[in-house]
């Protein structure tokens, strides 16, 4: 896995290090209400469930979510990448930033990147993300990078999730 950078960003893999900052992704109230509870409230809970479902998709795929940093102070702000679904057929994008850092063009920079790095360095050609119906804020995030609506789907019983996608225009 490499590490992305843009104007004011670093995207890196995550390491055991990150374990205390991805327990406090997982526990913001936004990321509960937008995404889900995974259950996750102690430090060695968040490691297990950083190697079961983020630094498990490095080792097969060869991409993965990666931490999210402020490139001049190193401070992390949130989450970004690429992740494959047993449910989903196509790379699925996704993102969660710390609510004290919305409103920054921080997500829209860092999946930027990410989106860029699907289509050139690993030649995907279409990727797609998935929201909760009530997360305008993603969806409008998704339409400004140019994610197109599709379709509901359920990758569990509990929730219908819009399905966005957005395709590599060959030749342009």
């Amino acid at each position: 896995m490499t590490t992305l950078e843009t104007e004011r960003l670093r995207l890196r893999p995550m390491t055991e290090a990150d374990a205390p900052f991805l327990l406090e992704v997982l526990n913001e109230p936004a990321f509960i209400r937008n995404i889900g509870d995974r259950g996750v409230r102690t430090v060695e809970e968040a490691r297990e469930y950083m190697k079961e479902r983020i630094t498990s998709q490095y080792e097969r795929y060869g991409f993965g979510m990666w931490l999210v940093e402020m490139t001049e102070i190193g401070d992390p702000v949130g989450i970004c990448g690429l992740i494959k679904r047993e449910a989903l057929d196509d790379i699925d994008l996704g993102f969660s930033f710390l609510e004290r850092f919305w409103s920054r063009g921080f997500a829209s920079e860092a999946a930027s990147a990410v989106l860029a790095r699907a289509f050139r360095a690993l030649k995907l050609t279409r990727i797609v993300a998935i929201v909760a119906p009530h997360n305008g804020s993603s969806v409008r995030l998704l339409e400004k990078l140019g994610f197109q609506f599709e379709k509901m789907v359920r990758l569990t019983a509990e929730e219908e999730l819009q399905l966005f996608a957005i395709e590599l225009k060959m030749g342009g």
